[in-house]
């Protein structure tokens, strides 16, 4: 009797377990049936493998800015260099380049790579190894693993003066766009001092606001150096013209005295035409004056003259005011003359 109740509570805790089972089995499909299908699809790969989109995305965003020519690329100090050593992985790691452009090699010590090409760099660590007699054939490899921020620093006439972060070398015209471009007063050339030293010397280079982007074409601007953008030259109208003032020597900076006049508005009824002056201050302190003809040059007899930065225009109102007018008087007055940008 007690063996057959003990098979008959046997038999039902199975019972319970299989139907306990099957509710619960039936809970997981509806479960699943509930799922949205975009998770379904999902599944199991929702956790992306390292070599998809998410994954990616999951490793955070990369340099914003990757040189164009990674041939061009010259080592500085601060990059965070990748450096492989076939059949050597003591040897293989990363390694940051140290301010005086070093890289610290176990057994081999201190290479420098600054200014280097990355083939240019694997070359010479693989000197260094033959040298320090720790391989005898070494097969080295070098990638940049981090940049630093390198800059070109833009001064002068531009609308946004400051640094410019760049890692490679990289075209005036793009430095110069990334700086806002030009403000009106900018002169017709643009000086260029390479390295972080400032008693380097410049290279100036003729840069034209209608030829701009063709002048600065094959100009390159490598990390480090100094883009200076130097004002136009002033050349003053005074006297009697319609808007006497300082303009600007802008369209490559050439300008003659018809063109200034013409800028100027033209003289009044009451200029003595006849009187036309150019007064020049040289270097030495000096001042030449220039007596001309309007009339000559509006005839085509007189060729206009050339004029300089700083060069005034005069035309006088008459005979008698152009007798004591001094230039003294004309250079003073120019001080306080108001610069027009065209």
């Amino acid at each position: 009797m007690a063996t057959m109740s003990r098979a008959i509570m046997a038999r039902s805790r199975i019972t319970f377990r299989h139907g306990f089972l099957l509710l619960l089995g039936a809970a997981l499909q509806s479960a699943i049936m509930n799922v949205p299908g975009n998770a379904q699809a999902a599944g199991p790969s929702s956790f992306p493998s390292p070599g998809g989109k998410a994954g990616i995305a999951a490793q955070g965003p990369g340099p914003t800015i990757v040189p164009k020519d990674l041939s061009e690329l010259r080592i500085e100090p601060g990059d965070l260099l990748s450096v492989s050593v076939y059949d050597a992985s003591e040897f293989t790691s990363s390694y940051r380049v140290d301010p005086a452009g070093n890289l610290t090699i176990p057994l081999c010590g201190k290479v420098n790579v600054r200014g280097l090409t990355l083939p240019e760099a694997a070359q010479r660590l693989e000197t260094a190894f033959k040298d320090s007699q720790v391989l005898t054939q070494p097969q080295v490899n070098v990638d940049v693993q981090q940049y630093a921020g390198h800059y070109v620093t833009v001064t002068g006439e531009v609308n946004s003066p400051g640094r410019v972060s760049v890692i490679s070398p990289t075209k005036l015209g793009e430095i110069l766009a990334e700086s806002g471009g030009l403000t009106p007063l900018a002169g017709a050339r643009i000086k260029i001092r390479h390295g972080a030293d400032d008693t380097a010397p410049e290279e100036e280079f003729p840069y034209s606001r209608s030829q701009g982007d063709r002048e600065t074409a094959s100009i390159v601007v490598r990390p480090g150096d100094s883009v200076i953008v130097p004002r136009a030259g002033i050349v003053y109208v005074l006297g009697a013209v319609n808007k006497p003032g300082g303009y600007v020597m802008q369209e490559d900076g050439k300008l003659n005295v018809a063109e200034a006049l013409a800028l100027s508005g033209g003289t009044v009824l009451q200029a003595n035409t006849g009187g036309l002056r150019v007064i020049r201050r040289k270097p030495d302190g000096t001042v030449l004056d220039f007596p001309l003809s309007y009339n000559g040059i509006a005839k085509g007899s007189q060729t206009p003259l050339v004029l300089q930065a700083q060069d005034i225009v005069y035309v006088p109102m008459s005979k008698v005011k152009a007798t004591f007018s001094s230039a003294t008087g004309i250079l003073s007055s120019a001080a306080s003359a108001a610069i027009v940008a065209r």
